[in-house]
């Protein structure tokens, strides 16, 4: 696959979404980019805002195996990953669980308890699961696509840290335009309800998967990445107050890996073969808001993750390209 079929390809999935999506353009843009970069992808937003119509539409749209799974608190790790059972001659036989497919859908993963949402550590991490002492792979290309509400909502436990880390990108959702409102009653409240169909096969997924590794990232670009990482620690030199002030960790390597698949994928959007400063520092947000620890003194403060990623691209100045004609 080159540039142009990639461009094909995109457009493609992007217009059967949007016959079921309403607006949301960066909404939509980075939960495409997620799924070129072969990432997890994280939704967050309130009931309501269509976060699980819009997974489901995704995979209306591609030619996956698709499997969607409702967390609630009696949702137990065997319900996810599979079982062991006895059958009628007493043979022992592995059942599998809902995570054996290609694209996963986590709906509220925020309402199962820690104990089942660390079922999918392993999964999101090495895309495969160990169950009674026995590791099987799991069909690839592999994504897990979930929703959670906000913490302060009633009945949410909050997502351990190390599985928060395993989403290449957390992205929030807002309230639809007033113009966007009108838009989702007429389609939503007459007979007829919109339907995405499928436009594009596994294969052509890891050929674009495949052509997003491709993509070169100049040096000056993937130091600019790791400046903005380093910025995010309380303990660096190159930290901003806001950072030292409210930050217990800062981000994650995979945060760093994270920002650089993400860039390849914006600058592939766009119909360029190269990462630029510009697409790192868009990445930042879904990138990193979901790899900083604050510190208790965050909250009475009022500061949020996006807060501190301002402050951080505030204080890391944009690297002039190394030779003429390079971005």
């Amino acid at each position: 696959m080159d540039a142009d079929g990639f461009a094909d390809l995109a457009g493609r999935v992007e217009s059967e979404i949007r016959k079921v999506i309403v607006g949301q353009r960066e909404l939509v843009r980075d939960v495409l980019a997620g799924l070129f970069a072969e990432g997890h992808v994280l939704l967050e937003g309130v009931p309501g805002l269509g976060k699980t119509v819009l997974l489901r539409t995704l995979g209306e749209a591609l030619h996956l195996t698709f499997t969607r799974v409702q967390c609630t608190p009696d949702l137990m790790p065997a319900d996810i990953v599979g079982t062991t059972v006895l059958g009628e001659a007493m043979e022992a036989t592995f059942r599998q669980g809902p995570v054996f497919t290609q694209l996963l859908l986590a709906d509220e993963i925020n309402r199962a308890t820690p104990k089942t949402q660390s079922a999918l550590l392993e999964a999101m991490a090495e895309r495969r699961v160990t169950v009674g002492g026995v590791t099987r792979d799991l069909p690839r290309p592999f994504f897990v696509m979930a929703t959670q509400n906000p913490i302060e909502m009633e009945g949410t436990y909050p997502l351990p840290e190390a599985q928060l880390d395993r989403f290449l990108v957390k992205v929030l959702v807002p309230l639809p335009t007033a113009d966007d409102l009108v838009d989702i009653l007429d389609r939503t409240t007459g007979v007829d309800t919109p339907i995405a169909e499928p436009v594009a096969t596994d294969r052509d997924l890891v050929a674009a998967i495949r052509l997003v590794r491709e993509v070169p990232i100049a040096s000056h670009v993937t130091r600019h990445v790791v400046d903005l990482v380093e910025a995010s620690h309380p303990t660096s030199a190159t930290a901003p107050d806001v950072v030292r002030r409210y930050v217990a960790h800062g981000s994650s390597p995979r945060g760093a890996q994270s920002l650089v698949l993400l860039s390849k994928v914006y600058a592939l959007f766009d119909g360029r073969l190269q990462a630029s400063v510009e697409d790192v520092r868009a990445a930042a947000y879904p990138c990193l808001r979901h790899r900083l620890v604050l510190g208790y003194e965050a909250l009475p403060a009022g500061i949020v993750p996006d807060d501190v990623i301002d402050a951080v691209l505030e204080a890391v100045p944009v690297p002039g390209p190394p030779v003429k004609g390079a971005v």
